[in-house]
């Protein structure tokens, strides 16, 4: 077999997996993007160690070793990355990134309708006296 048949099909699950970092909201979906792009590796490691095997008298499978770590590695990420977001996601109701974000950075609104100089008017039964 080709090395540019698992190469290439490496280079579109790491493509796809970089899409999936950068362009989602979710916590989970970004942690499963990340699971593909390690997974991008893991090939990638397998077919050099293949490739290389041939070539050379002796054979170490140092490629297949250190893709048996790097699953490991991934095991553990995926498992206590899943605990965050699981407990993120029972105190703040969400697991939207971008809300987390804003939550972290303080209460600061970021809307261009609030006005922070304005002194806040009261709670909803003095505003319905007020339109009443």
């Amino acid at each position: 077999m080709h090395l540019a048949y698992p190469a290439v099909l490496s280079v579109l699950l790491f493509c796809t997996g970089l899409y999936g970092v950068l362009a989602r909201r979710n916590a989970i979906l970004v942690l499963m993007s990340v699971e593909l792009m390690l997974n991008a590796v893991n090939l990638n490691l397998v077919a050099f160690d293949v490739w290389l095997s041939k070539a050379a008298e002796e054979t170490l499978h140092s490629g297949q070793a250190l893709t048996l770590f790097t699953i490991a590695i991934a095991a553990a990420e995926i498992g206590i990355g899943l605990a965050i977001v699981l407990a993120v996601h029972r105190n703040r109701g969400t697991s939207d990134i971008d809300k987390l974000r804003d939550t972290a950075e303080g209460h600061e609104p970021d809307g261009p309708d609030t006005d922070t100089d304005t002194p806040a008017t009261g709670t909803a039964a003095e505003k319905a006296e007020a339109t009443a």
